[in-house]
């Protein structure tokens, strides 16, 4: 399984996903070793945890994104992202998310994707804000946002246009 945007190829993580590619630039959160831990317990888990974000030009590492596991009861998925911060600023992780996020409503598992960052970072606001995600809540320092699927989403992904 694999996505592909204009620039980009997203790779679900796994061990074996992790061996092609390189970056000098890119360090492994704990994230990934917990993912990868409970990948091994649940092979379902693929997709629905740490994805690789790749630049298809070079072949490089720039960054990584997904999910806070399965959706869950109602549809609700949480994402999360990161992109290199000599990446930034390209449009990679709106293009990444994007794709990330179409994907997601594509499983008909999922109604509902939230996100959240911190209040005072205004480029990860301005990327979600971009993905059409609504502020539903600030609490302590945080914005809390989501996107949900509906007739409008499914109509302009049909369009060309993924959200």
């Amino acid at each position: 399984m694999e996505l592909y945007t204009e620039r980009l190829k997203l790779i679900p993580c796994s061990k074996e996903s992790l061996l092609p590619y390189t970056s000098k630039e890119y360090k492994q959160g704990p994230h990934f070793e917990m993912y990868l831990e409970e990948l091994e317990k649940d092979k379902t888990l693929l997709g629905w945890g740490v994805w690789l974000v790749i630049e298809k030009r070079t072949s490089k590492i720039i960054g990584d994104m997904g999910f806070k596991g399965k959706p869950d009861t109602e549809g609700s998925v949480e994402i999360g992202y990161s992109i290199l911060s000599s990446e930034q600023n390209k449009g990679y992780a709106t293009e990444s998310l994007r794709s990330l996020t179409t994907w997601a409503f594509n499983t008909y598992l999922v109604n509902h994707i939230t996100a959240e960052c911190l209040a005072d970072n205004v480029p990860s606001s301005k990327v979600l804000e971009k993905l059409n995600m609504k502020k539903v809540k600030s609490n302590n320092g945080m914005l809390y946002w989501q996107l949900d699927k509906s007739a409008d989403c499914i109509q302009n992904k049909s369009a060309g246009r993924p959200f």
